[in-house]
């Protein structure tokens, strides 16, 4: 199918259905937690560590699974992804004690690693400049929609039916997803778009014809870590990923407890509280700012420029938010809270919009899906990673409630960080990837 078709908004809706699944699997387990700990006697420290396991495996093994999909089809690493960590949620029902549980939920973060880097480069072959925030926009909205799905409807099958049958449910419908979807999903030419849009700017055809017309050749690692270097706007995005990633997993992990703590909730309202404004209000904030970052990118004018308009976008989410994120901390009553978790998920939404959409207006499509891998990895390790430790010692010498409020510090070195690409650097680094 041509790009330019509604067919491109099609695969936008099929990735879609796929990171629903993605998300809802990853979820699952964590609504199980009370049966897990009952049935299979867990301890606290057991369950933090299933928790852990597919973190620590789905950020090792990001850039590896970058690298693979700038070498591979990008369309049979998504659908033999999804067929790989479906089959392993099924089998996580088999599991009899803390050991099996443990070893699925790490294969199952091996599984999913390679889908974020594919779908991320895939849509950007289907989505030029004009549309690729929306489109990733759109996309995004899907981590929402399948955390409180797999959240919810895991618990409630749980609950009447007992944890193993949740697990059968969702990953059998991966694998019958992955099943329809390869029919339907096609593989586009790697870099169609950036050639395109190369060829449109030039008004040219023979610069156009001079264009390479098979695939750029992927980046060895060693050429890519020598290109971020070179490239301070990718530097300058990963380090915001970190801080927001920080943010996000600060939030997610010990909301639940300050609103037990704090307020008195019940653990399944602090847990809904915690979790359902914020991620509405990220549905809503993620097709705005990706909308918002496309018709910036038109507006802005110059070689470069256009690149600014992302970039600006997540500025404005992670600034707005920053005061946001601080009232969490510090509200004195559970509406000014509730108030202060929907305009972060608004604000939010319109960062993660354009989290890889920026980064590939200064990474080339041979290095797309490694960058993403590498984004993944740091922002799951070095900002997921570190958050919950971090807070929790700040905790024990502050409290939780202020502990949470300095993390919004986190947002206020990712808007520097920003602000500093735009300024410096954004404008340079889009350029040498408009004419190489």
């Amino acid at each position: 199918m041509p790009a330019n078709s509604r067919y491109k908004w099609w695969v936008v809706l099929m990735l879609w259905t796929i990171c629903v699944c993605n998300y809802a699997d990853r979820q699952a387990i964590f609504s199980v937690f009370p049966l897990l700990e009952r049935e299979l006697r867990l301890t606290p420290v057991q369950l933090g560590l299933l928790g852990s396991a597919f973190a620590w495996v789905y950020g090792l093994a990001a850039p590896l699974a970058g690298m693979i999909v700038d070498r591979v089809e990008r369309r049979t690493a998504i659908l033999g992804g999804l067929h790989a960590w479906s089959w392993i949620c099924v089998a996580t029902a088999l599991s009899r004690n803390f050991r099996h549980l443990f070893l699925f939920r790490a294969a199952e973060g091996l599984g999913e690693t390679f889908y974020y880097p594919a779908s991320m480069s895939l849509i950007s072959d289907y989505h030029g400049r004009d549309t690729r925030s929306r489109a990733m926009g759109l996309h995004q909205t899907s981590v929402y929609v399948g955390t409180i799905a797999g959240g919810f409807f895991a618990g409630w099958i749980g609950q009447y039916y007992g944890w193993r049958l949740s697990f059968v449910v969702f990953g059998g419908l991966g694998i019958v997803l992955a099943m329809v979807l390869r029919r339907f999903l096609t593989e586009p030419p790697r870099g169609a778009m950036d050639a395109a849009a190369f060829a449109k700017a030039t008004a040219s055809v023979a610069v156009a014809l001079r264009r390479p017309a098979s695939p750029p050749p992927a980046l060895p690692l060693t050429s890519f870590l020598r290109l971020a270097a070179r490239t301070p706007t990718l530097l300058c995005l990963m380090g915001a990923f970190v801080c927001a990633n920080f943010v996000a997993v600060v939030l997610l992990s010990w909301m639940p407890t300050f609103l037990y703590d704090r307020f008195h909730m019940s653990l399944a309202m602090g847990g809904l509280t915690a979790t359902l404004f914020v991620q509405v209000a990220s549905m809503i904030g993620s097709p705005i700012g990706g909308w918002l970052a496309d018709v910036w990118t038109r507006a802005w004018k110059g070689p470069g420029r256009p690149a600014r308009g992302r970039l600006a976008v997540q500025l404005i989410g992670v600034a707005g938010g920053a005061p946001f994120v601080a009232l969490c901390g510090l509200a004195p009553s559970v509406g000014v809270l509730i108030a202060a978790l929907t305009a972060w998920g608004f604000f939010k939404g319109l960062y993660d919009a354009n989290i890889f959409a920026s980064a590939f207006e200064v990474v080339g499509p041979e290095a797309r899906g490694t960058a993403a891998g590498f984004m993944n990895a740091i922002g799951w390790l070095a900002g997921g990673g570190t958050a919950p430790i971090v807070i929790g010692l700040i905790a024990e010498r502050q409290s939780l409630g202020v502990a949470i409020a300095l993390a919004s510090t986190m947002y206020v070195a990712a808007a520097a960080l920003l602000l500093t690409a735009i300024l410096f650097f954004v404008t340079r680094d889009a350029s040498r990837i408009a004419n190489p």
